[in-house]
């Protein structure tokens, strides 16, 4: 077993390293390497791996903080903070329902869900990639023709400038409104307690007071984007929206939080911190693809860590073997990062990081379908109970 551990845990820095780069977590590859070498069944798979795509989310936040695109015509941030305040409510909403649908719903249901999850967002984003690569070559072919430069000297700008990126400070109150929302609902969750009513107050498991603070978290989510969309000092749309019509852009603003609460709810459920739906989505709407993988990473810490509270809160068991995963995805996430950024600026595309999205989830489809499909069969063929459970 010891052997087994040692061997996933190799495999997990490797998928955390391709992960990386796109921004999304890598919980779509670490669930199979801990079911197929490590003998984790799903739902501990799903556990283990809320808290491996946090430690690979804190070194991506650490790095796209820290560092800046820097091009010719000056720098920008690598992190859209409007998205991550319009999107972090309805995320971290989603991640409780999420958690709490894991562990009622069979394997065989989580298995076909994922499943499907994966094929549709692989497909999005490998039909994105080509675009970016096409459009990448073209701007690559005019250089050549009209300036005769290396391919390597050619800077391929992003496909989609915004005013608000060239600032290269954090914007340190939008920041401060995230952390708030984010304690919010950890407090929320600490006043319910977990499966066994132990919390900061005392209370029946399971019981009215329980379900009751359980769905406080709904009106929250709802106030606390309502705000954000009518306050004009703290969201500034235009950034990352265009504005040809006003309707068009009101629509876009709400279609963020809905993308949130679905990602939210397939990164509580599958323990993958919700980036590979986030991820597909923000690219097919215009967002370049080094502002998409930086928000996208940005994002997933604040899910994936309220994602692993929650598992904790539940009776989640072997928290130390979790943690030392967590610490192999954090190093394997730095360096492949720091590995793509590199190529990036050496080749002049962006498009490697949708290219790298799209083969962690490739990779992940076709290894949870085959696997899933067979762990459902010998829970079948063995008279498994194979229906729904309590969620506490």
């Amino acid at each position: 077993m010891e052997i087994a551990l040692v061997i996933a845990g190799v495999l997990c820095f490797v998928a955390a390293s391709i992960s990386s780069a796109g921004g999304i977590g890598g919980g779509g590859l670490f669930i199979p390497i801990l079911k197929i070498v490590a003998g984790f069944d799903l739902k501990k798979a799903s556990s283990f791996s809320a808290f491996m795509v946090t430690g690979g989310s804190i070194a991506n936040v650490v790095c796209n903080m820290v560092l800046m695109k820097r091009s010719k015509n000056g720098g920008h941030m690598l992190i859209d903070y409007d998205i991550a305040l319009l999107s972090e409510p309805c995320i971290l909403l989603g991640v409780t329902i999420g958690v709490i649908l894991n562990v009622v719903f069979p394997e065989w249901l989580i298995t076909v869900l994922f499943a499907l999850f994966l094929a549709w967002c692989t497909t999005k984003t490998c039909n994105s990639g080509i675009s970016y690569w096409k459009v990448e070559s073209e701007v690559v072919r005019r250089s050549l023709c009209e300036n005769g430069k290396d391919e390597r000297s050619i800077e391929v700008p992003l496909l989609r400038e915004n005013s608000k990126s060239k600032l290269l400070c954090v914007p340190w109150i939008k920041l401060g409104i995230l952390i708030m929302i984010w304690v919010s609902f950890l407090l929320l969750n600490l006043l319910r307690g977990n499966k066994y009513g132990q919390g900061i107050i005392i209370m029946e498991s399971c019981g009215v007071g329980y379900w009751i603070i359980t769905s406080i978290q709904i009106p929250l989510a709802i106030i606390f984007t309502a705000w954000i969309l009518c306050s004009g000092k703290i969201l500034q749309p235009q950034g990352f929206i265009d504005q040809d019509v006003e309707g068009r852009a009101i629509l876009t603003q709400l279609m963020f939080p809905v993308m949130a609460l679905l990602a939210g709810v397939l990164g509580g459920v599958f323990g993958i911190g919700g980036g590979m739906l986030i991820s597909p989505l923000l690219v097919q709407v215009g967002i370049p693809p080094e502002i998409t993988a930086g928000t996208c990473s940005f994002m997933v810490f604040f899910s994936s860590t309220m994602s692993a509270i929650q598992y904790l809160l539940l009776g989640m068991e072997h928290f130390y073997n979790a943690s030392i995963f967590a610490v192999i995805c954090f190093a394997g996430s730095l360096i492949g990062l720091l590995v793509v950024q590199r190529a990036i600026e050496r080749h002049g595309r962006a498009s490697l990081i949708v290219f790298s999205v799209g083969l962690v989830m490739a990779l992940s489809t076709v290894l949870i379908t085959s696997f899933g499909a067979y762990d459902v069969w010998m829970d079948y063929t063995s008279g498994k109970y194979m229906g729904f459970k309590q969620p506490c």
